[in-house]
């Protein structure tokens, strides 16, 4: 077992290692061995599953090849671990070193390169982190929890959401949205399904009560794609009339399915399904033109009354 920690510690395909350096890191923590006793090692590894690669030479070279992640998979988590508005920066830090002890010791030096935490946007306390931990057993107990919930004030501080009434709610899934976390569930409150950030969740308690079963058609991908892309509104298919430059914009946000048509030289139609609401047209409004609404009729009329709203001065807007 220690000869398995040094190869996965200490090589891979850049750094394999020969038989000397494995009995000289034996005898460093007071095993004694030779290398005839390691290569017969190395060889129960192999019989065993695991991955030891020997490169034939004078003295042969020893490596461990297939891990349990890729290098470029460890990447992305440590990414992830790293942009999280969930995790504070002490977690963060706790769950990369776990992610780095996944690679040779040369790897994790090349993926430790870049880090930085942006203090700014990560919380203070793990509070959230232990709010996710009660609704994870929740939905794994299939029961359902109580709690209060927040928002922020004009002055930064807490606001509770109607003078801290209590929610009765059935967890059913997470949803990772922006880097920040969300629980989506049947809500006993607003009789439907909705969702809450994580972190905003204050005191929770699960319950004994039974949760709301999630019925079977519950389909989450469109569930996330009303609650976060384009919020509440009719559902409708508008036509977008594009710079040809908007094209990975829109592929981005609609799929490489997305139906498009050559309006132009310079420009392209894509029909796509939306919720016509002012997220929506206000998405439409940051393209600054490169990106207008071409049809139908009421999804022009709405988008152009949203611009002459955002004309007006401040003071003259309806509330």
């Amino acid at each position: 077992m220690y000869v398995k920690r040094f190869l996965e510690e200490k090589t891979d395909e850049e750094h394999p290692a020969v038989l000397a350096d494995i009995v000289a890191y034996l005898a460093g923590i007071g095993i004694t061995a030779n290398g005839r006793t390691v290569a017969q090692d190395v060889e129960q590894l192999i019989d065993s599953g695991v991955d030891v690669v020997c490169n034939k030479s004078r003295p042969n070279k020893y490596f461990i090849g297939d891990r349990y992640f890729e290098i470029p998979e460890l990447k992305l988590f440590i990414d992830a671990a790293q942009a999280s508005r969930f995790l504070t920066a002490k977690r963060s830090g706790r769950l990369i070193d776990k992610l780095l002890a996944l690679a040779s010791a040369h790897q994790a030096v090349d993926l430790k390169s870049g880090l930085y935490y942006d203090e700014q946007v990560k919380p203070k306390n793990e509070n959230a982190y232990h709010t996710a931990d009660k609704l994870l057993r929740a939905i794994s107990e299939k029961k359902r929890v109580r709690f209060t919930y927040y928002e922020y004030g004009p002055d930064k501080e807490k606001a509770f959401k109607h003078n801290k009434k209590i929610y009765e709610f059935s967890p059913w899934r997470f949803i990772w949205n922006n880097d920040s976390y969300y629980v989506a569930g049947y809500s006993e409150s607003h009789q439907k399904v909705i969702r809450f950030r994580v972190d905003r969740i204050a005191s929770p308690k699960v319950t004994k009560l039974d949760a709301a079963p999630m019925p079977e058609d519950f389909d989450l991908a469109a569930f996330a794609k009303s609650v976060f892309s384009m919020y509440d509104g009719p559902s409708v298919e508008v036509t977008l009339k594009c710079e040809n430059a908007m094209m990975k914009t829109i592929i981005d946000r609609y799929g490489e399915a997305v139906h498009t048509q050559i309006a132009d030289p310079k420009h392209f139609y894509a029909k796509v399904p939306v919720l016509a609401s002012k997220t929506f047209y206000g998405w439409v409004f940051g393209m600054d033109g490169a990106i207008t609404v071409a049809a139908p009729a009421e999804a022009v009329k709405a988008y152009r009354e949203m611009l002459v709203r955002a004309s007006k001065p401040f003071a003259a807007r309806k509330p």
